[in-house]
């Protein structure tokens, strides 16, 4: 990605954390490909989070309209882990700017679990997700691997 494209994008999601668009996620296309237990780590999320996770699964679904129904299923529930603490304002800017080298578990409260839930929310989502397909998928996020992980990250960055 460009370097000025991806300030950009920095730069939106800075104001965004201060000043949410106010879109609301469509619940109703996320919940017709999620199974069982995904619905409901879908809807303990942030409406911001649930809202980015179904424009990455159609951008995903624009560019690869083979998708199968688990790498849309991980493309919108890939920040799921983020819902286990809610994100103030200052900790999603501070955190989008810098994230320390800090272990997984235990899970922290205040500025230390906020970087914690940076970095590690894929793990924190995994965790809680059956299908070991979707698993796989969302472990990838930060780092992609397989084919759809690197799909997914593309849809991801493009959003």
């Amino acid at each position: 990605m460009a370097p000025a494209r991806k300030l950009r994008q920095r730069l939106l999601r800075l104001f965004h954390a201060f000043f949410p668009p106010g879109e609301a996620p469509d619940d109703a296309f996320a919940l017709a490909f999620l199974e069982g237990e995904e619905r409901a780590l879908y809807l303990a999320m942030d409406p911001r989070d649930r809202a980015h996770g179904v424009r990455v699964a159609r951008r995903l679904l624009q560019n690869h309209p083979e998708a199968p129904a688990f790498a849309v299923r991980a493309a919108l529930l890939h920040d799921a882990g983020k819902a286990l603490r809610p994100y103030r304002p200052l900790e999603r800017v501070l955190t989008g700017l810098w994230a320390p080298p800090v272990p997984p578990h235990p899970l922290r409260g205040g500025l230390l679990g906020a970087f914690q839930v940076r970095r590690h929310h894929p793990l924190y989502a995994a965790e809680r997700i059956e299908d070991p397909r979707v698993r796989a998928l969302v472990l990838e996020h930060h780092c992609p691997k397989s084919l759809w992980g690197k799909r997914l990250h593309q849809a991801d960055q493009e959003e």
